[in-house]
């Protein structure tokens, strides 16, 4: 339980009672609970679309809809979309976007970027049929909380950190076994859902391809990056005709 209690503290704001202190490589050893964590974060925004719709039109539903979604993570996964947007899409040395990237403050390229982004997520939600919606949250919100691992296992841009502490914990069999949950959820959606995944897995290789040639590896930023466009490349899967 420990381990489950820490994954539901790094990705979420729900409560699962106190966790202990952690050790050095704990967040990677949670890692094999994040898809788990994953498939509650789904479930309640799924929940959470259902209700919403019972009492609002679709074009109020979807952005409260977004907005539970954000809460739930807290919003850390979009701060790292952000930071990465300022940091890895501007013209500087390796060292000055790892500067940038560890500011608090949001520049131009953060500004923007989240502003599409966020336009794009709920333009996807508004398209889904209700009938489908539930589906497309848990497999968008499980797969990309696996991809995590993958990153993990990525070379790293700094020494230390929150991306350092993650990758000493994780181990091959984790990514392995934690893969089970999204592999099957992929599979329950035939065709469509094989396409989601695999798209969502050749972009979080983009990402780490793109974070290597500007940073030199992955941060725990690029990690949010992962989540957030993973998830919007699933809920994208399903808006296309």
């Amino acid at each position: 339980m420990k381990y489950l209690r820490q994954a539901f503290a790094l990705l979420t704001i729900l409560p699962l009672g106190p966790t202990d202190a952690p050790h050095p490589g704990d967040s990677g050893r949670a890692a094999i609970w994040f898809p788990l964590v994953g498939l509650i974060i789904g479930l309640l925004t799924a929940g959470g679309r259902w209700l919403l719709s019972r009492i609002f039109p679709p074009m109020a539903a979807a952005p409260l809809t977004l907005a539970l979604w954000v809460i739930l993570t807290g919003g850390l996964h979009l701060d790292g979309l952000a930071d990465c947007c300022d940091g890895l899409l501007g013209s500087a040395s390796s060292m000055r976007r790892l500067e940038i990237m560890a500011d608090s403050r949001l520049g131009s390229f953060a500004g923007v970027g989240l502003v599409l982004f966020i336009l794009a997520k709920f333009a996807a939600i508004l398209s889904h049929a209700p009938f489908l919606a539930p589906y497309i949250f848990i497999l968008s919100a499980v797969i990309s909380r696996w991809l995590v691992l993958l990153a993990g296992k990525q070379p790293l841009a700094r020494p230390d950190g929150m991306a350092a502490d993650f990758a000493s914990g994780l181990t091959t069999r984790t990514i392995l076994i934690s893969a089970l949950l999204p592999l099957g959820l992929a599979l329950l959606g035939g065709w469509r859902g094989m396409v989601a995944a695999g798209l969502s897995i050749l972009v979080a290789l983009i990402i780490f391809r793109f974070a290597r040639s500007r940073i030199g590896g992955v941060t725990g930023d690029v990690f949010g990056l992962t989540i957030e466009l993973t998830e919007l490349v699933v809920l994208l899967t399903y808006a296309a005709r």
